[in-house]
């Protein structure tokens, strides 16, 4: 689409919605908006004629990109057939739905059951692992996010879950694998990797095993820092979990359908999960869709035991639909491949070499169209450029210079995340790394290394 210039437009717009909406995560005096008129592609565009890549992918889920044709004509289709149903009613969208991703999950797993976005498929999935086992506790990491309702907050380790947390969940937390900060004392990936098992396991004795329902993994963290797990790491959590009788459970909100060029995180880790949640990326988040993808063996539970759980739109037919055409797009345009290449061949290596060039960046990690820029003061010390769970002049530096150079940009404490579309050009991911390697200069004047 063309840049639009309207700025009676923008200003009835922003009037109105600072007059009437309530934003989530933020003191609601000091939000202040980016008016976007339309989408297409990998661009945003605002109403002053200004274009963006969007290296965000909003909350990480356009990852076929905006306004694709195809999807767009899907859910035009189906709006004209059945809008709405209860979810007692079968329809075929749902099944369909049901079955393409189903297909894509190891043969384990034969049952989806839906919801409307991720934070309700943690919360089920783990009703689900309770119930399985009779057990009440879930351990789940630091550094993670797994949603914002109550469980599901308290499941997530960053600091987003101080204002609910009464340790009243049920919910344990654990160091999971980072080398660039570790917890362990590490030096290799190996000693990660192997520290870090032996601490989970370590953890689970001393809360005692049999009280824990299912240890919750992010496949990848996402928004806690784009850590992926180190060799063995994964196959390691499988292990430990079959042998205590737990349930793992992956959480594939942000890092599934074509994130990390895969279907899912986990399937280059040679690890199966007994659950697997999903949202965002299923329908590109054209139409809220998420759901708990569930092992045969778990289904087997519920066999002759009624579920004791549900919601009003579970398997909406419009989103279903959506979900539908997003994957028939995904497979017919090999949608996770190129991600993959991608990240291979041209985001991965160039933002590696932004950071031989730019101190600012501690470390540049990553896979797919999912990668994380650690932003530090001091390399050597590599204290953060924001304090956790905090923010600063610097990254607020960052961010203007990302928005002067034409890029809409996702940040996270001393992080910055390069997330565009799956579907992103060659061309367009080479321009995102010339625009970063302006935009980091405004980060690079607090370095003090």
């Amino acid at each position: 689409m063309e840049p639009i210039t309207d700025p009676t437009a923008k200003a009835a717009l922003l009037a109105a919605d600072r007059a009437h909406v309530f934003y989530p995560w933020s003191a609601q005096a000091t939000v202040n908006p980016l008016a976007l008129a339309g989408a297409e592609g990998s661009y945003v565009y605002d109403y002053d004629g200004n274009e963006y890549l969007d290296i965000s992918s909003q909350l990480v889920f356009t990852n076929i990109g905006h306004q694709h044709p195809k999807v767009v004509e899907a859910i035009k289709a189906q709006a004209e057939i059945l809008c709405t149903i209860s979810p007692a009613h079968a329809n075929d969208r749902r099944a369909e739905a049901a079955q393409l991703i189903v297909s894509h999950a190891p043969d384990s797993f034969s049952h989806v059951f839906f919801t409307n976005g991720g934070t309700e498929a943690v919360e089920h999935a783990v009703r689900m692992a309770r119930l399985h086992t009779g057990r009440p506790k879930v351990l789940s990491r630091y550094r993670s996010y797994h949603g914002a309702t109550h469980l599901s907050v308290n499941l997530t380790g960053d600091p987003r879950r101080f204002a609910s947390d009464t340790g009243t969940s049920g919910v344990v937390h654990f160091f999971g694998p980072f080398l660039y900060r570790s917890e362990f004392n590490a030096t290799t990936e190996a000693e990660e990797c192997a520290r870090a098992l032996a601490h989970l396991e370590r953890t689970i004795q001393l809360e005692g095993p049999d009280t824990i329902a299912a240890v919750l993994l992010e496949s990848i963290p996402g928004t806690a820092g784009i850590m992926v797990p180190p060799p063995g790491y994964l196959a390691g959590v499988r292990e430990i979990c079959s042998r205590y009788g737990i349930v793992w459970i992956a959480d594939e909100v942000m890092a599934g359908f074509g994130r990390s060029g895969d279907w899912f995180a986990f399937t280059r880790h040679g690890a199966v999960p007994d659950l697997i949640t999903f949202a965002k990326g299923v329908t590109s988040g054209y139409v809220p869709l998420g759901g708990v993808i569930v092992s045969t063996e778990i289904v087997d539970t519920f066999q002759h035991r009624p579920y004791p759980g549900g919601l009003t739109y579970s398997g909406h037919p419009l989103a279903c639909a959506t979900a539908v055409a997003t994957i028939r797009t995904m497979e017919e345009e090999g949608i996770n491949e190129h991600a993959r290449s991608l990240g291979e061949t041209i985001l991965g290596p160039g933002l590696r070499e932004l950071a031989t060039r730019h101190p600012v960046i501690g470390e540049a990690r990553g896979e797919g169209v999912f990668f994380a820029l650690d932003l530090v003061k001091n390399r050597n010390t590599r204290e953060e450029l924001a304090p956790y769970g905090g923010n600063s002049q610097a990254m607020n530096d960052l961010v203007s210079a990302c928005k002067a150079n034409g890029l809409l940009p996702f940040t996270n404490f001393n992080r910055l995340h390069v997330l565009p579309p799956c579907t992103v050009s060659e061309a367009e991911a080479s321009s995102i790394l010339e625009r970063l390697d302006v935009a980091l200069e405004a980060a690079d004047a607090h370095y003090e290394g």
